[in-house]
């Protein structure tokens, strides 16, 4: 060991490894300094001298999953690969491997559980809304009734003199029933007036105080002086609007009504809950790719439960926006499945069934299908493991039209689900496509096809409705600009943050190119979630489409800044010369 190692030496703030980029060939053992391990943006752990990185992707040959950057100059022994694998292959090596792997995942689990919880929800984002109503000379007869059809628990009463009042199935029984009234007494005779008032923009915290401390268990829910909905106790301190209950709902859904309903209500109004505290845009995604990921396991599981145990091992893959955790309420459904070579056409017959399955289940839950049918279903996007290499390596050799869109789709994938060990041999392929000029030269040509719709004087682009396609104009053409710049340089993750990130610390992109397209990224996915939640808050289909006018001053100047910063980075590509389709 002490023969093959050298010294190398960091300067403080100098990268050693870079999460998702070029595996590894080396071990590392800290010699002097000190090195931090980073996931992203967040600070994991300190190595000091003696300690030891760079194993887990130099054992798997796959990218690092972690960043490591020198915390002050240090100097580091690098050992080659060849010789570090020998000593890891023994069972103190084994040991320590897995040792440090749990290690690190705990350390990263309490890091990220020790950042700010979701403690800024805004009472808007949980509230029945609209709410119910009922008139204040209405019988309680058809109060009850209205609010059994409804099944909600209370309402508000309009007509009242002394304010506006709510009324709830407890008030009903203790105010009329109990105190001997009949079914046709009025609503007057049990509505509370006037009823707590709770502002939407409070924090649920802060709301949930407010009716403890007056003891009451609902309250009506205001926007500038107008009733807006009703906000129980039960409403917030159930945290049914959370990730992790709605997550915990999904799995466990007995059958494929009952996951429609929960999806189809409950991811509208997190997408909403997260938006509304505060929540970084891209963390919105995030979740969302979450609760995208449990529905599909969960449609796959009622599909195999019908149709019987798969017959070989099987990967599925999400594709786009899936595959980049960038959903939206509004994104399509795009995904692809392999199955082992052994499989046959039995096999296919098989899993082309299940993915009817899954794909229809994933329609009626409001994920659209891909209008180019990008669908498991498809048998272009159903294929043995071998066949899926193949593809990938066509898409480099012959670039034509149809490989660069297949590109475009595919390259950005994930896998999901399934036992099928699909992702080395493809990462395999993408990480050689720096090797094929060719490709790179014409992916540059379609990362500018997709036009910003920018017009004269810094105004934006419309169609004849006078709205744009914020997804096509703007959120597209920075994720093909991720996608190039990652492939140029053999980065092999698919979410376009991250793209961007580690094209930049490998020198593909300017640092100011790249902090000016994640800061357009963070804008342009921000219209794109507070529209979708307008849409839902109208009872609307969410849509890619906006009116500019209908965006705020201050949010469209932000937003043309944005598109302008992306046509820049798109006029830079110019020195590419790509060649002509």
């Amino acid at each position: 060991m002490a023969a093959v190692a050298a010294l190398h030496s960091y300067r403080a703030g100098q990268l050693a490894l870079i999460m998702y980029g070029e595996p590894t060939r080396y071990l590392f053992v800290v010699r002097t300094g000190a090195m931090e391990l980073l996931h992203g943006a967040e600070m994991i752990e300190v190595l000091e001298p003696g300690e030891c990185f760079g194993h887990p992707s130099l054992v798997s040959g796959l990218a690092p999953t972690f960043s490591v950057r020198a915390r002050e100059d240090s100097t580091c022994l690098l050992i080659p690969g060849e010789v570090a694998l020998d000593l890891l292959a023994r069972p103190a090596g084994a040991r320590f491997v897995a040792r440090t792997l749990r290690d690190r995942i705990v350390r990263t689990e309490q890091t990220v559980r020790g950042l700010p919880e979701l403690t800024r929800t805004r009472v808007g984002a949980v509230a029945q809304r609209p709410p119910v109503t009922v008139a204040a000379d209405e019988s309680v007869r058809d109060a009850a009734r209205t609010l059994t059809d409804a099944q909600v628990t209370a309402a508000y009463v309009e007509g009242l003199r002394n304010g506006p009042g709510i009324v709830t199935d407890s008030d009903l029984r203790e105010h009329v029933l109990g105190a001997g009234l009949g079914a046709d007494a009025p609503v007057s005779a049990a509505v509370r007036a006037p009823a707590p008032v709770i502002e939407a923009e409070l924090t649920v915290g802060d709301a949930l105080l407010e009716l403890l401390d007056a003891g009451r268990r609902e309250a009506l829910v205001t926007e500038r002086g107008q009733v807006v909905g009703i906000v129980s106790v039960e409403h917030i301190a159930a945290g049914e609007r959370s990730v992790f209950s709605l997550r915990r709902e999904i799995d466990k859904a007995p059958d494929e009504d009952t996951l429609v309903k929960l999806v189809v209500e409950g991811v509208p109004r997190l997408q909403a809950s997260l938006l509304g505290s505060g929540l970084d845009p891209a963390d919105v995604s995030r979740a969302l790719s979450v609760q995208s990921d449990t529905v599909t396991a969960r449609f796959i599981d009622f599909a195999i439960a019908g149709r019987g145990p798969a017959p070989v091992a099987w990967a599925w893959m999400g594709l786009g926006s899936v595959a980049r955790r960038e959903m939206t309420i509004a994104s399509d459904q795009d995904n692809a499945l392999a199955f082992a070579d052994e499989g046959g056409a039995e096999a296919d017959d098989y899993f082309a069934a299940v993915a009817s399955d899954v794909n229809a289940g994933l329609a009626r839950c409001g994920f659209g299908e891909d209008n180019a049918d990008v669908l498991a279903r498809d048998r272009r996007w159903r294929m043995p493991a071998s066949r899926w290499r193949g593809i990938f390596q066509e898409c480099l050799e012959y670039p034509d039209s149809s490989h660069l869109v297949r590109a475009a789709v595919s390259f950005d994938f994930r896998h999901v689900l399934g036992g099928l060990d699909l992702v080395p041999p493809l990462v395999e392929v993408i990480r050689r496509a720096p090797e094929y000029p060719d490709f790179i030269r014409r992916l540059a040509r379609t990362a500018t096809d997709w036009e910003v719709p920018l017009g004269r004087r810094g105004s934006i682009s419309t169609g004849k409705d006078g709205r744009f396609d914020v997804k096509k104009g703007g959120s597209l053409p920075i994720a093909n600009l991720g996608r190039l710049y990652s492939l140029s340089a053999g980065i092999t993750t698919s979410a376009t943050l991250d793209r961007i990130t580690a094209a930049e610390e490998m020198g593909q992109v300017e640092a100011e190119t790249a902090s000016s397209l994640r800061e357009a990224f963070g804008i342009v996915l921000r219209v794109r979630h507070e529209h979708h939640a307008a849409c839902y808050r109208a009872g609307v289909e969410a849509t890619n489409r906006i009116d500019p006018e209908e965006l705020s001053a201050p949010r469209r100047a932000e937003l043309v800044e944005a598109l302008r910063a992306v046509a820049d980075a798109q006029k830079r590509l110019s020195v590419v010369r790509p060649l002509r389709m």
